[in-house]
């Protein structure tokens, strides 16, 4: 008994007879969907209509294009309304055409097999035409790989192995290890590459796993060229990416030579511009970098030892050795577990303003267009470049060692690096890592055109929020200029969070039970970043009107800005 299914063989009978022999085709009537399928489209021939025959079943759901036993053939998808010359009447899709009819590929499209957008790259093949060739990392990126697991694999193997097996077998043992994390990076090496297509970075790699990665460049705030010691020594760099909510760096190339690196990175942030021109492949490698532009500021690596002398760790560092010392000599007591131990607190506490100095020696900022440019570094070097565009928040700081100096530390907030490291050591928002108030108003009027960092219009909160802030009071404040929301807080160390209202994403009223009996409350103005500002302790109907205030302020703002999400 037929249940009324046609039979999938290309040669079955009809289910219900033979079929008729339909009428030639004319204007008013399509050819049959089981005629020849024509090659091309013939000029003269009407379009295939996209609704099915009259009685034809819909299949329920949302296979409406999908064939069916009821449905026929016709093309439903976008090219069959308005077809084009090299595109025929027939549809391509996966669900669309029986196997046994035969379907030619579109104009220009990859054949199956081959490595192009949207299908596994295979060693090999060309890619299709009009689309950039994958480029691999530079031939000494495994040198360097294998370099650093080199000193991992020493320090792994303790000093207490290398007293029981003697240092012939220690170092046999080391270059074994050493040779397998060479072997491994070369492996790494050959089958990582990297290509733009279109608007999006695609980083390949693995060799049984593959992975492909697929990074948008609309989303990239800032690109990093950075240079460790090993690097240096060998004329190569590392790039990294910085994107919108990124827990870390994206795609990081490691290794590529200065120039390719730093034309690569021209070419990223002018497509994340949308810059018509940066969808053409570079020159090469040997493409010459864009000019430094105008030199903002250059900080004194006097100043910058300084700065890190009046820090709490240093400051305190000869009252703990002499502590120490008095303990011993107490105690009388100088094994090796003790003096060990000591020395390690010691560095401990003196690593981190040591690593600071490393890191911002030799700081220099600079502006090209509408963009920053930072470098800064002895033991490894950076060259980070940051669009204004994305900038979120700037941050103004004054330590309390510090003021006696007049001095100050401006970071930037841009989208992704909220989750950096929490010691600021590495964090790559460092905008000013010292100088004076003059200074400071230099640098942050050409990130925030129009403001002045002296005359931002700061209100306390009422004098009933000294029973919470008995003693910080008098140092917080907030208030709205005419371009940027500004908050002041911090007792010991005064900061300053300036945000621009177009970089608003929303604005939020907070109360405490303690705030709800003293009628205060705290309005919160969050940024893409994660940070942004908050007025402490204003009193209930202030913080409503503040924050409608922000509200309308940013629509505007991103209006005037043509957002069109305002």
């Amino acid at each position: 008994m037929s249940d009324g299914s046609a039979d999938p063989r290309p040669d079955a009978p009809p289910p219900h007879g033979p079929e008729p022999v339909p009428p030639p085709a004319g204007p008013d009537r399509p050819p049959s969907p089981h005629a020849p399928r024509p090659a091309a489209h013939d000029p003269a021939q009407p379009p295939w209509p996209t609704a099915p025959r009259p009685g034809a079943a819909q299949p329920p759901g949302p296979q409406v294009g999908a064939p069916g036993p009821a449905q026929p053939y016709w093309p439903t998808g976008p090219h069959a309304a308005a077809p084009g010359p090299a595109q025929p009447y027939w549809p391509t899709g996966p669900h669309a055409v029986p196997a046994h009819w035969p379907v030619a590929p579109h104009s220009g499209a990859p054949a199956p097999g081959t490595a192009g957008q949207g299908w596994p790259g295979v060693p090999g093949v060309a890619p299709p035409p009009g689309e950039e060739p994958r480029q691999r990392l530079h031939p000494l990126s495994p040198a360097l790989h294998g370099a650093k697991s080199l000193v991992v694999v020493i320090a792994g193997l303790s000093w207490s192995t290398l007293s029981r097996v003697g240092f012939g077998w220690f170092a046999a043992m080391a270059a074994v290890l050493a040779l397998g994390a060479t072997v491994l990076a070369v492996i790494s090496w050959y089958n990582t590459g990297y290509h733009i297509v279109g608007r999006e970075l695609r980083v390949h790699e693995g060799l049984i796993w593959r992975r492909t990665r697929a990074i948008p460049l609309e989303r990239l705030q800032a690109v990093e060229v950075v240079r460790p010691l090993l690097a240096q020594l060998t004329g190569l760099a590392e790039l990294r990416l910085e994107v919108v909510g990124g827990g870390k760096t994206e795609a990081p190339l490691a290794y590529l030579g200065v120039a390719e690196a730093a034309a690569l990175r021209q070419r990223l942030l002018a497509v994340a511009g949308r810059t018509p021109e940066a969808v053409a492949p570079t020159a090469g490698p040997a493409a010459a970098p864009a000019p430094a532009g105008r030199r903002l500021h250059t900080v004194r690596n006097t100043d910058l030892l300084v700065s890190q002398l009046l820090t709490p760790q240093a400051f305190l560092l000869p009252f703990g050795v002499a502590f120490v010392v008095a303990q011993f000599l107490s105690a009388g007591s100088w094994s090796f577990i003790a003096v060990a131990s000591t020395l390690t607190a010691m560095a401990g506490v003196l690593l981190q303003p040591v690593r600071r100095v490393l890191d911002d020696w030799a700081f220099r900022l600079d502006r090209d267009g509408d963009t920053l440019r930072i470098r800064n570094g002895l033991l490894e070097t950076r060259a980070q470049t940051v669009p204004l565009h994305r900038v979120q928040t700037v941050g103004v700081t004054w330590p309390l060692l510090w003021r006696m100096k007049g001095w100050l530390r401006l970071r930037l907030e841009v989208a992704g690096y909220s989750a950096a490291e929490p010691d600021d050591r590495n964090r790559p928002d460092r905008l000013l890592p010292v100088g004076d108030l003059r200074t400071g108003e230099l640098v942050v009027a050409e990130v925030l055109p129009g403001v002045r960092l002296t005359a931002l219009p700061l209100t306390r909160p009422p004098r009933r929020a000294r029973w919470l802030r008995p003693l910080s009071r008098s140092a917080i404040g907030a208030g709205l200029d005419e371009r940027v929301f500004a908050a002041r807080s911090g007792l010991l160390t005064r900061r300053l969070a300036i945000v621009p209202y177009a970089r608003i994403q929303s604005v939020r009223v907070t109360q405490g039970p303690a705030q709800r009996r003293l009628r205060l409350a705290t309005v919160h103005a969050d940024t893409a970043g994660g940070a942004g500002a908050a007025a402490h302790d204003r009193d209930v109907a202030e913080a409503w009107q503040l924050a409608a205030e922000l509200t309308a302020r940013a629509h505007a703002a991103r209006r005037a800005g043509g957002d069109p999400l305002s």
